[in-house]
């Protein structure tokens, strides 16, 4: 389900083991982008005792057991410290999509669109939400389209497409979803951040 690239040096055991995902998870410890691992014994803390089965235990104590006071992906981690119902449903939903986990109930499950007679014209298969993906929730989202910030169809992930006016012009701007992110706009933080703030970095 979460393959990984594992490289064996030519000075193992003397030097650790090289490894990071191939599937993207969603892990304070792995990041998000390029599945590089933050585990003390890929790193400093490595012994020539230890070997490729006991770097895999302790990898999947790892995965149980986050270490968001250590990082890869400070942003997962933030998310995990602060909102963790929210966090667990972004790492489900991620294991869904990249990892072919059984799909949850929140989960579109793929239809099969028929035509008039009843017989299968074509197998949809649903495609990455942006906003889930990014462990954000949609009512958040929509409060700053009822601003005036429409959402048109996404183009490339993590995008969302909105009209900007200046000059007595009106443009169209893509914003990123990971402004939201980068904001934690979750959970109990929602009621930190002001929604003027939200908008000055949209804007910006």
């Amino acid at each position: 389900m979460f393959p990984k690239d594992i490289v064996i040096p030519d000075q193992y055991p003397f030097q650790p083991v090289k490894m990071k995902f191939i599937t993207k998870i969603y892990h304070p410890n792995i990041s998000s982008a390029s599945g590089a691992i933050c585990l003390d014994i890929l790193k400093d803390a490595w012994s020539p005792v230890l070997t490729l089965k006991s770097t895999l235990i302790s990898l999947q104590s790892l995965l149980c057991s986050p270490e968001p006071s250590d990082p890869q992906d400070a942003e997962v981690a933030k998310h995990y410290l602060t909102s963790r119902d929210s966090f667990n449903e972004t790492a489900r939903y991620w294991a869904e999509i990249y990892a072919g986990a059984p799909p949850s109930e929140k989960t579109n499950a793929i239809s099969a669109a028929t035509s008039d007679k009843g017989k299968v014209k074509a197998v949809a298969t649903p495609e990455v939400d942006e906003i889930a993906a990014a462990g954000l929730d949609k009512q958040h989202v929509e409060q700053f389209e009822a601003l005036g910030f429409e959402r048109r169809k996404v183009v490339r992930p993590s995008l969302i497409f909105y009209p900007v006016s200046r000059d007595g012009l009106t443009r169209m701007t893509f914003v990123q979803i990971d402004v939201l992110k980068r904001l934690n706009y979750r959970g109990a933080n929602v009621t930190k951040i002001t929604e003027d703030q939200v908008v000055e970095k949209l804007l910006s």
